[in-house]
């Protein structure tokens, strides 16, 4: 990749935009003000990483060049400004690689993210409450706040399925990626004999989408109003505050009972019908697209299976990008960057 030109391009759009966020037609439009900022504000990140990392390129050339230099001590200097340079050089490259790649107009969206379990009974529910445990940590790492939507909980507190909203900047398009069958590979509490099962948790990660993103009917839906239920399904107030809606061309239900009113349960419905009735539309718009990529990274397929945890081994494993890597426990508090940069790179290569 040719660096240097790079960062000459998108200097240039930066200029472009810093003219444009002072134009009178951007000043007199406050929506345009935000679109217009956000844009800069990406592009800027993408000027300071470029100017990073041509800067050590171009002082890694001129420390090549001293190597042949008459003085001893200049030599000795520029071996040791060469070991420095070509260790900071590959992370500076793989930020800048990531940085270029074209965003999804969804990736800055705030994401709704589903988890259910899967095969194994009460230790895929298990399962599913380590991911949401494991998403929670990552978001309270990188300064995210995590709201439950609606949440079926077992007796033994395993999750059945739990909705969530993951908000924050490019919450959408650092989570897109955990879309998929996870796999768990371990030895139950229960299990007496020590043999391993295998469990499994569906994630879907939706963006969060608006009002104006999509418009639904309202005479396509049917709202009921019911009383809320606990984990055996058993009612736990006499009080009609939870809200099923049904959107009827596409058969999408969604069932929310976590807030205290049913105004806000309502709302909570209508936010989760519109992301899925939005996924449920792109993914007719593109499936061309998609079933080309679900061979390679994929970023939606809910039933691919992509990833395993391995417990007695103590690694996890991509199957996506065919990509191991151990220290499972800290994984499972949250430690994935690691892995979701891996796979933005890959996306970016295909």
């Amino acid at each position: 990749m040719d660096f240097e030109r790079a960062l000459t391009d998108y200097q240039a759009q930066l200029k472009d935009l810093e003219q444009k966020i002072v134009a009178p037609e951007t000043l007199a439009n406050p929506k345009k003000i935000e679109t217009v900022n956000r844009e800069y504000q990406r592009v800027k990140s993408i000027v300071d990483i470029g100017v990073q990392v041509v800067s050590l390129q171009q002082n890694l050339k001129n420390a090549k060049e001293s190597l042949a230099d008459d003085d001893t001590d200049i030599r000795e200097l520029a071996k040791e400004e060469m070991h420095e340079i070509e260790a900071k050089l590959p992370t500076a490259e793989e930020q800048f690689t990531l940085a270029l790649i074209p965003p999804d107009p969804m990736d800055d969206n705030d994401a709704i993210i589903e988890i259910r379990a899967g095969a194994g009974g009460d230790e895929a529910a298990l399962f599913g409450g380590d991911l949401f445990r494991m998403y929670s940590k990552f978001a309270e790492m990188h300064s995210r706040k995590v709201t439950v939507m609606s949440q079926s909980l077992n007796d033994l507190g395993g999750v059945k399925e739990i909705i969530f909203e993951m908000s924050g900047a490019g919450t959408y398009g650092n989570m897109k990626y955990e879309s998929g069958v996870h796999r768990v590979q371990r030895v139950p509490e229960t299990e007496k004999q020590g043999r391993i099962h295998t469990s499994t948790a569906t994630v879907a990660v939706l963006p969060k989408v608006e009002e104006e993103d999509i418009h639904i009917d309202m005479k396509d839906l049917t709202i009921e109003a019911t009383t809320s239920t606990g984990a055996g399904g058993q009612s736990v107030n006499t009080t009609y505050s939870a809200i099923r809606i049904v959107h009827i061309p596409t058969g999408i239900m969604v069932y929310c009972q976590e807030e205290r009113s049913q105004r806000q349960n309502k709302d909570r419905a209508l936010e989760i019908i519109r992301a899925r009735v939005f996924a449920y539309e792109q993914e007719k718009k593109h499936k061309e697209e998609r079933e080309k990529r679900l061979s390679q990274i994929g970023t939606g397929d809910r039933s691919e299976k992509i990833r395993t945890y391995n417990v007695p081994q103590d690694r996890v494993t991509d199957h996506r990008i065919k990509e191991s890597w151990h220290n499972l426990p800290g994984i499972l508090e949250g430690n994935i960057s690691e892995i979701l940069t891996k796979l933005k790179l890959a996306d970016q290569q295909l």
